[in-house]
């Protein structure tokens, strides 16, 4: 009634087996790179020093203002620095909705916030401070942390958290 197994059966039979095995060895392996993606951070951001000369290593060279956003998880790694706006030489449109929506796409628990002044000055205008104050209101109504917000000109960059514009 039921039909004896042959050679060529139990050879197609091994086959599958050992392709199932590779097939599963495969997805085992896609696995471990997307976890060694996913949960692969950056360096740590552990002090005003270090924020500073990586932000000035990234924008120092740029001839018209550029809002950078450093992404950080909760222990301040980087997960990501993005330059979200580009302006002119003396301003730049920030829109509050597209940094929340990458920050909440890259799972942020934390934000630094940039852009350098083409025109050397460091000293934020009313323009940077109103952005500053609103996007740490929008993002905190998302537990999304501002830890600064840095202006990078000629000489030292401007830190609003050291200056005590974002308590």
């Amino acid at each position: 009634m039921f039909p004896t197994p042959n050679v060529a059966d139990s050879g197609t039979q091994l086959s599958i087996d050992l392709t199932d095995q590779q097939d599963d060895r495969i997805i085992q392996q896609a696995i471990a790179l997307l976890e060694h993606r996913v949960f692969k951070a950056g360096p740590t951001l552990d002090g005003p020093k270090a924020v500073r000369d990586y932000l000035r290593l990234k924008l120092m060279a740029e001839p018209n203002e550029v809002f950078v956003v450093v992404f950080l998880n909760s222990q301040h790694q980087v997960l990501a620095c993005e330059p979200l706006f580009k302006g002119t030489v003396s301003e730049a449109s920030v829109y509050p909705r597209v940094v929340v929506q990458r920050a909440l796409e890259l799972n942020a628990s934390a934000l630094i916030m940039s852009h350098q002044h083409p025109s050397g000055t460091t000293e934020p205008s009313m323009a940077d401070r109103a952005i500053t104050n609103r996007l740490k209101f929008i993002l905190g109504m998302v537990d999304i942390r501002v830890v600064d917000h840095f202006i990078i000109g000629k000489g030292e960059p401007f830190s609003f958290a050291e200056s005590g514009l974002l308590e």
